[in-house]
């Protein structure tokens, strides 16, 4: 892929709050698609978006796991500009309130309750 081309992903999954807010939320531990709806409060279709996006750029990568897919921090990306942004993301935001917010949430969510509604 071009390098352009890479960088455009990755600037457009980063452009919107909500993927910022995923990101975040992945530093601190996998999450499955019903634990990120639940903390977000959108749509699952939504946050379905969101993750692909996210795939799309490098920055993500989901992994199935039993009934649940489950989405981490992409550990081993194959491009310097995905590690490049990775690690400035792990730097950024860690005051901000809102992602201090979802931060306390992810501790009280439970796939198990969640994924069974």
């Amino acid at each position: 892929m071009k390098t352009l081309t890479i960088q455009e992903n990755i600037f457009k999954a980063l452009s919107d709050k909500g993927r910022l807010r995923v990101v975040k939320m992945l530093q601190k531990k996998p999450l499955c698609v019903c634990e990120i709806t639940e903390i977000l409060k959108l749509a699952t279709s939504t946050v379905s978006n969101h993750l692909s996006i996210l795939c799309d750029a490098g920055l993500v990568i989901g992994e199935k796991d039993g009934k649940w897919m489950n989405y981490r921090i992409n550990t081993e990306p194959k491009n310097n500009l995905i590690s490049s942004a990775l690690l400035y993301l792990q730097f950024i935001l860690e005051d901000d309130e809102t992602i201090t917010n979802d931060r306390r949430i992810i501790s009280s969510v439970d796939r198990n309750v969640l994924c069974c509604k």
